[in-house]
């Protein structure tokens, strides 16, 4: 027998299923009332329910056989275009959409905020063959609660699906660094850690900017540690990427040459 909260739990989910009272003041909001789906899953209530959008039937196909081995996991629908994933939020009401960033009928992004805007008790995690920070961060600026990767769906997509039913986020962990050399602001670091990570883009090694700056070896190391802590990246070749993308070459240029 389930716990009395678990128990509880239930009997008020039933009652708001079986005895909505909507007011015109709170049509709109009930409409996309959807209980918490770790709060249903507790109360033995449903698993959580997804809906899965994506052009080609064969991972639609692929995706449901994943998802279907998970028991906290319902796909109730599948989309293969913007206009019946619209279709499908509205008449299933899912806790969570599975969405490809390639879907036909319209631009992705702006298909993520108004779904939003309309359903936002339906959390959207993106799902792509693109492996490129600069996306993921618009997709998650537009609303979606999850970045997955679809040659890592096996691993990473049932553990997103659940996350974002709970109102929390999922990045494709391989591109938490990469998402790093974006968001990681530049003043961060001090004027002379600036140098230094610009030299380190160059390939100068400790000794030579020790020497093109006049400082110890020493202190190079400790700015360097200080880099590397504050930009969140652990090797050289991130430093480089981040240095290339935020410009810092020619500062570097102009503190050899000095």
């Amino acid at each position: 027998m389930g716990s009395p909260d678990g128990v509880a739990l239930a009997r008020c989910f039933d009652d708001c299923l079986r005895n909505p009272t909507p007011t015109p003041a709170s049509r709109s909001r009930q409409l996309w009332a959807v209980p918490d789906a770790r709060d249903r899953a507790l109360a033995g209530v449903a698993p959580i329910r997804v809906l899965l959008a994506d052009d080609h039937a064969f991972v639609r196909r692929s995706l449901r056989a994943l998802l279907d081995t998970h028991d906290d996991l319902e796909v109730v629908a599948e989309a293969s275009d913007v206009a019946m994933v619209q279709r499908h939020v509205r008449a299933h009401r899912p806790h969570v959409l599975v969405l490809d960033v390639s879907m036909p009928g319209g631009p992705i992004l702006a298909a993520i905020r108004q779904l939003r805007s309309s359903a936002p008790a339906t959390a959207i995690v993106v799902t792509t063959m693109l492996d490129d920070p600069r996306f993921a961060r618009e997709a998650i600026g537009a609303g979606a609660s999850g970045y997955v990767l679809k040659d890592s769906a096996d691993r990473d997509l049932p553990e997103a699906i659940r996350r974002a039913s709970g109102g929390e986020s999922f990045i494709a962990p391989g591109l938490a660094p990469m998402l790093a050399l974006y968001d990681a602001p530049p003043d961060r670091l001090t004027k002379r850690e600036l140098d230094v990570l610009g030299l380190i883009a160059l390939g100068h090694t400790n000794v030579e900017i020790a020497r093109l700056l006049s400082l110890s070896v020493r202190t190079i190391e400790t700015h360097r540690a200080n880099i590397h802590r504050k930009l969140g990246l652990a090797t050289r070749a991130e430093l480089v990427r981040y240095a290339l993308r935020r410009g810092l070459l020619a500062t570097a240029n102009g503190s050899r040459s000095a």
